[in-house]
């Protein structure tokens, strides 16, 4: 361990609610974008951080990383001891638990910090510097995803950043639940929830995405995807749109951060 790891996790207990599958469409998102850095990484270390009261966040990622990178391996990190030792027995060739917060207590740098569902209890002044601690924790390359998600994984929001900072923030959903685009908002993570208000910029895409979902309603005939396709299309004219067609079709869309970022103030 670092010497300058703190000799108490840093951060508070969550409440620790989980449910198998829940996070699949980060995952996936994880395994599509950032599976060649994984490949190409000496160390494909994945930390699962804050995986709750259950392991199965933490066991699942796993399987979904080895898809894009053989030799991923997973540490589930938590801020609750009770929580390490109940996920003990799932321990496995590639998987392992341990006890920690913030400061990711491990003697290397992971490749991917995965931080689901943990900062919505933080303040929002509070992200910043637990974002900064956690990119300063990331190997060369490396990434970090922070974000929310509905109990049952249809609605998703989450930040990617690297060492330098936050880089872009993806919206993704169940397109059959869907009403509006903007029924995502309540999933914003924390960075954004509080800035879905006039003159914020999320705000601002979010009401363009209902404009242009609502333009786009001629092509529900086709389907759900296919509307969702033609939204994003007509959005990209004016957002900076940063993925193609193919997460598209997976009720997903990239936009870049700076676009997004809350005004200072």
């Amino acid at each position: 361990m670092d010497s300058r790891t703190p000799s108490r996790p840093v951060g508070t207990v969550t409440r620790g609610t989980t449910n198998p599958n829940r996070l699949r469409r980060m995952d996936r998102w994880i395994a599509a974008a950032h599976g060649a850095g994984l490949r190409r990484s000496p160390d494909p270390l994945a930390v699962d951080l804050g995986y709750g009261a259950a392991p199965w966040t933490a066991v699942e990622l796993l399987a979904r990383l080895r898809t894009a990178a053989p030799h991923a391996r997973v540490v589930g990190v938590e801020i609750d001891p009770a929580r390490v030792a109940a996920a003990k027995p799932y321990e496995r060739e590639g998987l392992s638990f341990r006890h920690g917060g913030f400061e990711v207590p491990l003697p290397g740098r992971p490749a991917l910090i995965r931080a689901a569902n943990v900062l919505r209890q933080y303040d929002e002044e509070q992200v910043a510097a637990v974002w900064e601690r956690l990119c300063g924790r990331l190997a060369p390359g490396g990434l970090l995803v922070e974000g929310t998600c509905d109990e049952i994984g249809r609605r998703h929001v989450w930040v990617a950043l690297g060492p330098e900072g936050p880089r872009t923030v993806t919206f993704a959903t169940r397109l059959g639940s869907l009403e509006r685009p903007s029924d995502l908002a309540e999933r914003l993570p924390k960075a954004l929830i509080h800035r879905n208000v006039p003159g914020e910029p999320v705000h601002a895409f979010l009401r363009d995405f209902d404009r242009a979902w609502a333009a786009a309603a001629p092509y529900a005939s086709y389907g759900a995807r296919q509307r969702w396709i033609r939204t994003v299309r007509d959005l990209a004219a004016d957002w900076p749109v940063a993925d193609r067609p193919s997460r598209w079709r997976q009720g997903e869309v990239t936009v870049r951060w700076a676009a997004l970022a809350p005004r200072q103030g």
